[in-house]
């Protein structure tokens, strides 16, 4: 079945138009929007993206398994959880206590309507995984209550414009906190983590698009980080190769999330999409089969070290 919440009188599962109200220098792709703080709420977001494919045919890919998807309240990871949870596994997934509790709740009840028989109940997990010990406490937690991980995925962000294209802009407080968020934790989730994964285990980075183009500049903290889950991806890669662990990065495009409500000022929402050859934002659904296919055995045993690119080119 697929899962339907009700937020403020929308539905989760909605048509989406790429190209939506027209403005003064073309047509809009998103109405005006945007947060104060991040992270970024998808209740609050117009249109609410789309973490659902009718036409999606699970085939049990990952019956039996264990899933830890850290950052899995909104956006790319709620999509993964729910596909995880078609395709059999039992979820668990962390969010910011507070802040995404909302977002947190509305996915564990899309999880509850799409998990098939015989998986374990979900659960949700708030922390901040900037720091080992939270990463420890989640992991924990997880095999406390369902003995082992067999996947992880290492997907919270943050993200910051510089206005300025200086450096000075970027301070050390700012700077820390993006690389805790985007590339400490992956370590730090990795590191706990792999102390319960056994053989045909798979461990999933999200890292960008920037990362490969460098483009725009006004992330450069950002891109920075995503590239550094490149090149962690491929180094754990051949560190865990004998043991026979697989572990594989996904690069989104511009996909429609709540990290683009809490950056993305009007100027780019209206445009957002648009630079890409298929000249329109991806889904979160659009995405999320990557990740199903790099952890599954019957469809990815001989990848690792590698890096997708669902990202509209």
């Amino acid at each position: 079945m697929i899962a339907r919440i009700e937020r403020r009188g929308s539905c989760a599962i909605h048509t989406f138009k790429a190209k939506a109200t027209p403005n003064d220098e073309g047509e809009r792709r998103f109405p005006p929007q945007y947060q104060e703080s991040q992270p970024g709420k998808e209740y609050l977001m117009n249109p609410l993206p789309q973490f659902s494919n009718p036409n999606y045919k699970p085939s049990g890919k990952l019956n039996g398994k264990v899933a830890l998807v850290t950052g899995g309240d909104s956006g790319i990871g709620r999509s993964v959880c729910h596909h995880f949870a078609l395709e059999g596994a039992t979820v668990a997934f962390t969010y910011v206590k507070g802040v995404e509790d909302v977002d947190a709740n509305d996915t564990l009840k899309i999880i509850n309507e799409s998990r098939v028989e015989g998986s374990g109940d979900p659960i949700a997990i708030p922390t901040d995984l900037r720091y080992s010990k939270n990463c420890k406490d989640v992991v924990d937690q997880v095999v406390a209550k369902y003995g082992c991980i067999d996947v992880l995925v290492n997907n919270p962000a943050v993200q910051y414009y510089v206005y300025s294209y200086t450096l000075e802009e970027i301070t050390e407080e700012r700077l820390e906190k993006v690389f805790r968020t985007n590339i400490f934790s992956h370590f730090f989730m990795s590191r706990h983590a792999l102390e319960h994964m056994k053989e045909g285990s798979a461990i999933i980075n999200t890292t960008s698009i920037l990362a490969y183009t460098g483009y725009p500049p006004s992330w450069l903290d950002y891109t920075s980080t995503k590239g550094a889950v490149v090149a962690f991806t491929r180094a754990l890669a051949l560190h865990l190769v004998d043991k026979k662990i697989r572990v594989n990065g996904v690069a989104p495009g511009p996909i429609w999330t709540p990290l683009q409500a809490s950056v993305l000022n009007d100027k780019d929402i209206a445009t957002f999409g648009s630079n890409v050859p298929m000249n329109r934002a991806g889904q979160p659904y659009e995405v999320a089969p990557t990740y199903v296919f790099l952890a599954s055995e019957q469809t990815s045993s001989y990848y690792t070290g590698q890096v997708l690119h669902p990202n509209g080119n």
